[in-house]
């Protein structure tokens, strides 16, 4: 007999108590258990015993499942090792074989890198950052490994999912993988771009999809917009509305606090898990309101940076192919991108980009480091850059680095927290305009804080204090992780830069 119940998190009346109850202190960690049986056993078992006197949830849950192993946590650096001989030797502590266990685990065909502490699975767009400080440390095999398990899971689920984890299939992370294609074209020649076109086509379907349909009544179809003037933009999205599972409790504790249908607030948080940015006031109505969170209102502008990334690098591959009927189709879809990003996302006044409501049909007021992809991607113009630069130096640069937003509101994509992606972004985008001095800047507060930190605690962390270096990043769903992948990919990468 096959089991009915294919996940963990599809076991309705347990999962709903195990979670709610706090069995665990971390919600993530009942969905990445490992079954002993085939869950409809235990579910059958459970439905038994739950009512019976001696009951013990708990102990029930330990009896049939085992937990999921943290590989980092019993790791400690070694005391005599430098930063960089820590971060080499992590290389090994963080790598992944492919595996097959009876959990949510995705299987992928090759060995992979994951972020470390809480994530023991890999990540969409943190593994761009990690495959940076591969590079540096000359691990060219691993990128492979990773760009076909990425390809891979493209071909078999149509999509990369947030990470390889069965309840992370409803979304997307913020899509970099044309940036690792090129990043490997770079190493081994341009025919990457030729042999990964298949897979950059699909890439591009999943997140255009339900463009054909869109109408001035019915503007918005799954990570589709149409704008006012006829231009076609993205958004985030998850294909369900329900509570995220590996944050079951959050969700349904902030659903009683808010006003929103509680399917509706469900999908704007699953679409800013999507953003990668989770959470941010970026996302509120109101600056300092969980509850009023409308991420599928917004049009953002690192997802739409980095789409005129995936047309143009499309485009590329098809220049390579002699085809020049589809290098111009895709040539024009970025053109018509890039233009579009001038004219909905940035705003004159301010002299900044801000990402923008297409259901109130305005510009959103948060400052953030999203205004510094167009810069990355070459999109904005020299007097653009020169605004923005502006603004970063008087209101995001602090000791540590460059801050996430400029709100304080306890969530840990705002300040005082720095992340290590958005510096890389950011510095290498003002190197792009000749901005060279504020970009060595924030390249050296920011390895002066990793550095520092770590031989304070021999860790590396997903996150950092920008502001006040005397206190850990903090803020979020759960405690500051140890690991940790993208950290480690822009400290190495930062560093190599800075010898050239």
């Amino acid at each position: 007999m096959t089991s009915s119940i294919k996940n963990i998190f599809d076991l309705g009346l347990l999962f709903e108590r195990v979670q709610t109850e706090s069995i665990f202190p971390d919600n993530k960690t009942f969905p990445d258990c490992i079954a002993k049986d085939s869950l409809d056993a235990i579910n059958e078992t459970f439905l038994k015993e739950k009512d019976t006197e001696d009951f013990d949830l708990k102990a029930f849950v330990m009896k049939h499942f085992d937990l999921p192993v943290n590989r980092t946590a019993t790791y400690e650096s070694k005391k005599n090792h430098t930063i960089d001989q820590h971060l080499q030797t992590l290389w090994t502590i963080l790598t992944r074989e492919p595996e097959h266990e009876n959990s949510s685990l995705i299987p992928l065909p090759k060995p992979y890198i994951v972020p470390g502490g809480r994530f023991g699975e890999v990540y969409y767009w943190d593994s761009y950052f990690t495959m940076l400080g591969l590079r540096a440390s000359g691990r060219i095999d691993m990128i492979e490994s990773m760009v076909d398990n990425f390809s891979y899971l493209i071909d078999t689920i149509g999509h990369i999912p947030n990470g390889n984890r069965s309840y992370y299939v409803g979304r997307s992370q913020p899509p970099f993988y044309s940036l690792m294609v090129k990043l490997l074209s770079e190493e081994n020649g341009l025919g990457m771009l030729v042999k990964h076109l298949p897979f950059l086509k699909k890439e591009y379907y999943f997140w255009m999809n339900g463009s054909e349909k869109l109408t001035a009544e019915n503007n918005a179809q799954h990570r589709v917009v149409l704008m006012p003037g006829g231009e076609i933009l993205n958004r985030f999205w998850d294909e369900h509305n329900t509570p995220r599972p590996e944050s079951y409790k959050e969700d349904v504790e902030l659903s009683h606090q808010s006003t929103q249908e509680p399917s509706i607030l469900f999908r704007h948080l699953r679409a800013a898990a999507e953003s990668g940015w989770d959470f941010s006031s970026r996302w509120f109505r109101e600056a300092d309101s969980f509850a009023s969170i409308h991420t599928t209102d917004i049009i953002p502008i690192d997802l739409n940076c980095l789409l005129f990334h995936l047309e143009d690098t499309i485009s590329a591959a098809y220049s390579l192919l002699d085809d020049n009927e589809e290098a111009l189709k895709y040539q024009y879809l970025a053109q018509n991108r890039k233009n579009a990003i001038q004219k909905y996302l940035w705003n004159e006044t301010e002299e900044f980009y801000f990402d923008y409501d297409f259901v109130a049909n305005e510009a959103k007021t948060h400052l953030t480091l999203a205004a510094t992809f167009p810069l990355y991607f070459k999109i904005a113009e020299q007097n653009q850059v020169q605004k923005i630069a502006e603004h970063l130096e008087a209101k995001f640069l602090k000791s540590g680095g460059l801050l996430t937003t400029i709100a304080r509101t306890g969530q840990q994509w705002d300040s005082p927290n720095g992340w290590a992606p958005l510096q890389w972004i950011a510095y290498k985008g003002l190197l792009n305009y000749q901005f060279d001095a504020l970009a060595t800047k924030i390249r050296h507060n920011w390895l002066q804080l990793n550095k520092r930190v770590y031989e304070k605690t021999g860790k590396m962390t997903e996150k950092y204090n920008v502001v006040d270096e005397g206190l850990l990043a903090g803020g979020g769903e759960y405690p500051n992780q140890d690991g940790f992948g993208w950290t480690n990919g822009v400290y190495l990468a930062m560093k190599k830069n800075a010898e050239f």
